[in-house]
């Protein structure tokens, strides 16, 4: 798990915006690491994490686009029922809010079956710590489970 900037940006909601947008990000050799966009009436808003983010918000700079610079968590979740789940108790026990969160579909490691959550929260030093580097999803594993042998079934 790792902090990233995220950017967000709000676009007219009108056919062609946010592909004009990404064609010149795209133009600006950005990748993304995350992207969601998310519909508001009028406007609508894109979050993503970039590769680079000074290559990302100078592209948006130049093409006369505002943004909002955040930082976020990257959370490898494994795919695992439950697994988000566990995310978000472990933070709710320690007070930590979640603003909001979205997910990509390849973890950050590559691993396959796996998803990348990015989750906005209060405090990303403290959640940071909380989750751990190596352990931040993974559920307990629960003690295997001895059968009787066959004579006592």
């Amino acid at each position: 798990m790792q902090t990233a900037k995220q950017i967000s940006v709000r676009l007219v909601n009108k056919p062609g915006r946010l592909a004009s947008m990404l064609e010149a990000l795209h133009k600006g050799k950005v990748d993304f690491r995350a992207l969601v966009v998310m519909d508001s009436g009028d406007r609508g808003t894109v979050r993503f994490v970039p590769d680079d983010a000074a290559s990302a918000t100078k592209v948006l700079d130049k093409i006369n686009i505002r943004y909002d610079v955040a930082d976020v968590l990257l959370v490898d979740v494994p795919k695992q029922p439950g697994a988000f789940r566990n995310v978000c108790e472990r933070l709710a026990a320690e007070h930590l809010n979640i603003d909001y969160a979205y997910s990509s579909f390849a973890s950050q490691s590559g691993t396959k079956g796996g998803g990348l959550a990015v989750v906005k929260v209060n405090n990303p030093a403290k959640a940071q710590k909380i989750l751990g580097e190596n352990n931040h999803a993974r559920r307990k594993k629960a003690p295997p489970v001895r059968r009787p042998p066959a004579h006592a079934r």
